[in-house]
């Protein structure tokens, strides 16, 4: 007969988590590297119980226990860290059953739609129902198996809920398979009823045996691969479009030394961002609607476009509007099959740092035309001289910056490999366009949710996941005054950021765009309703920088920029968490990326400026296209 162990669920879970491991080309991690943590009625008793006997008994396998100050900010966090661990490792997070439990909804969308794996376990309602109605259920009509965690089945990978013990070892094993999946990887989430996460059960020893969960390369298929090979060969104008599965592969030296034996340019989506350095001569920068003029110029006259790790937002293809050729082929490298198929492309299946390995073996001898590949060298360099006139590093030190120059500065003082962590607002996209990037991980921008609130919860998980880089936080007021909490988590950690506060006294981002499309700055200011019944009066006396100093943080006040760039020297050489407070101007300073974005405007109105973003709107919509021609090699 099997030894059995006797344990409460909660404590089997954070037995079982301390013991699972990743594998991928020999090398063995931690799958699950700590656990974040909000307790309440649904998860004190388990979980909470569970955490602090594994701490007090000194057991050195468990997971480590992080205290933090928001459901949603916690997530985040697990997302930073997962991301820069190339989605190899990742934390878990517990809230109780409730508002704890969906406060993780945004959190978990977004995980989801950048597919990076995090594990949610929140505390659910009594399985026994033997209380009633318990404090904080959802009554439905529908049915009494239904709560409110139910709102995180649409935006998980993997959900389940433990009713009875015996069910738990199935649902742990399916839970770290989904965890370690990169084609679908996401938020996976298992719910535990608080009385469940209580109840004592006879576990089979063999369940907290330590298991290792291999992450595969898998290999292009011959056939597939020869036709890409052959459209290779057979184009004139070709084009790389590194995504995000280039550095979750491992695969920019490949890259590299694929761009460099072939000649074809490289353009870079947000999450591929630094898959080749700034100042390659094969890089041509970001692509699409906050892309450069030189892979933007290179996209609409391209006949193939490979794409790598991308799955082709919107903001990727320009809204359908990026690659005019009527004649342009797609061929598309992912682990995903459902991004392989967009655009109508030739659909490679595979790891992206063994395809392009393939791919230089059989394109041995091949080179794009040397006058093409010096054009997009040419057109880089042009693109480089707007970025240096936007950064105007020697501007007026007395004057109040713009935001593109307060990004040079940044740019300007930080090291090769510190890491920009940006979400939400104006500054993704200026920082896409102009961000000189020369390590593969020194570009930390989520813009697949764009979630405002992500930046200092999401720094926080980069600088756990590398504690030996930098990590500078540039964030909006308006995104700083979503979610600035963890501030205190990383003060409490002695875990240093470098937070650098944009104070526009307002949503630049929303404002620009609605000077588009017909609402010009419409409730994007924050200002004191005025007289006339409109938020057009003084602007509000908003002090960031005494909230973050607040909050536990070291704060330096700039309002030129010359005293920026002295705060921020100062910053960097800190030892703890450190804000720099900065006013700025509410224009970017960025230069155009000569591209499009699809934002409905409305088709009548009473108002002149809506008619005239109408008429633009219609203009810009016969560049759209769909991509729907047969893919036939070369």
């Amino acid at each position: 007969m099997s030894q059995t162990i006797e344990l409460t669920v909660a404590q089997a879970v954070v037995k079982f988590l301390a013991r699972q491991y990743s594998e991928r080309d020999g090398v063995q991690r931690r799958l699950i590297e700590g656990i974040f943590g909000i307790f309440g009625h649904g998860n004190i008793a388990g979980l909470g119980q569970a955490l602090m006997q594994a701490e007090v008994e000194g057991d050195l396998e468990t997971l480590r226990y992080f205290q933090c100050r928001n459901e949603q900010a916690m997530v985040h966090t697990a997302v930073g860290f997962s991301r820069m661990r190339n989605r190899l490792q990742t934390l878990a997070c517990t809230t109780s059953v409730g508002p704890g439990a969906t406060n993780l909804v945004t959190g978990a969308a977004l995980a989801t739609i950048n597919r990076v794996p995090v594990l949610l376990l929140p505390g659910d309602v009594f399985a026994t129902r033997a209380s009633g109605t318990v404090l904080q259920e959802l009554e439905s009509p529908r049915g009494h198996d239904i709560s409110v965690n139910d709102t995180l089945r649409p935006v998980s990978v993997f959900f389940d809920r433990v009713w009875r013990p015996e069910q738990l070892p199935s649902v742990l094993l399916g839970a770290m398979r989904a965890l370690t999946d990169p084609v679908s990887a996401g938020a996976v989430t298992v719910a535990l009823p608080q009385d469940v996460q209580a109840e004592a059960w006879d576990w089979p020893a063999e369940l907290f045996d330590k298991r290792v969960w291999h992450i595969a390369r898998p290999l292009p298929e011959a056939g597939v691969l020869g036709q890409a090979v052959a459209a290779i060969r057979a184009s004139t104008r070709p084009l790389i479009v590194a995504g995000g599965g280039v550095a979750y592969s491992e695969a920019t030296e490949v890259l590299r030394r694929f761009a460099e034996a072939t000649g074809i340019p490289v353009a870079e989506t947000q999450a591929g961002k630094g898959s080749l350095a700034w100042d390659h001569p094969q890089s041509v920068g970001a692509i699409g609607a906050t892309g450069t003029t030189a892979a933007n110029t290179l996209a609409a006259e391209s006949d193939l476009v490979v794409g790598i790790g991308t799955r082709w937002s919107d903001f990727t293809t320009a809204s359908m509007s990026a690659f005019a050729d009527p004649a342009v082929r797609f061929v598309n490298i992912n682990v995903a099959d459902l991004d392989g198929h967009k655009l109508s492309g030739l659909s490679v299946v595979a790891d992206a740092r063994e395809t392009l390995q393939a791919l230089t073996t059989q394109l041995t001898g091949w080179r794009a035309d040397p006058v093409y590949t010096r054009r997009a060298s040419g057109l880089a360099v042009v693109w480089d001289g707007e970025v240096a006139a936007a950064y105007d590093l020697g501007g007026d030190l007395g004057a109040v910056p713009r935001q593109s120059q307060v990004i040079g500065a940044v740019n300007d003082l930080s090291g090769v490999r510190d890491v920009v962590v940006c979400s939400a607002g104006s500054m993704p996209g200026d920082l896409h366009k102009m961000w000189r990037t020369s390590d593969a991980k020194g570009y930390h921008v989520e813009y697949g949710y764009s979630c405002m609130g992500y930046e200092i919860a999401g720094g926080l998980g980069v600088k756990m996941a590398d504690p030996d880089r930098e990590v500078i936080v540039m964030v909006g007021d308006g995104s700083y005054l979503m979610m600035a909490q963890e501030l205190v988590t990383a003060v409490q950690e002695g875990i240093k950021l470098v937070v650098v506060i944009v104070q526009n006294h307002g949503f630049a981002s929303i404002g620009a765009l609605s000077e588009t499309v017909g609402a010009p700055r419409f409730g994007t200011s924050y200002r004191y309703r005025g007289q006339d019944g409109r938020l057009d009066g003084d602007v509000l006396p908003i002090d960031l920088a005494a909230n973050a100093a607040s909050l536990g943080a070291q704060v330096f006040r700039a309002d030129t920029l010359g005293s920026f760039r002295q705060c921020l020297a100062e910053a960097l050489a800190a030892t703890r968490t450190t804000v720099v407070h900065v006013e700025c101007v509410l224009e970017t300073g960025s230069p155009p990326s000569g591209s499009w974005w699809d934002v409905p405007v409305a088709q009548v109105s009473s108002l002149p400026a809506t008619l005239a973003a109408r008429s633009a709107y219609e203009h810009a919509k016969t560049n759209q296209r769909g991509h729907l021609g047969p893919f036939d090699g070369a």
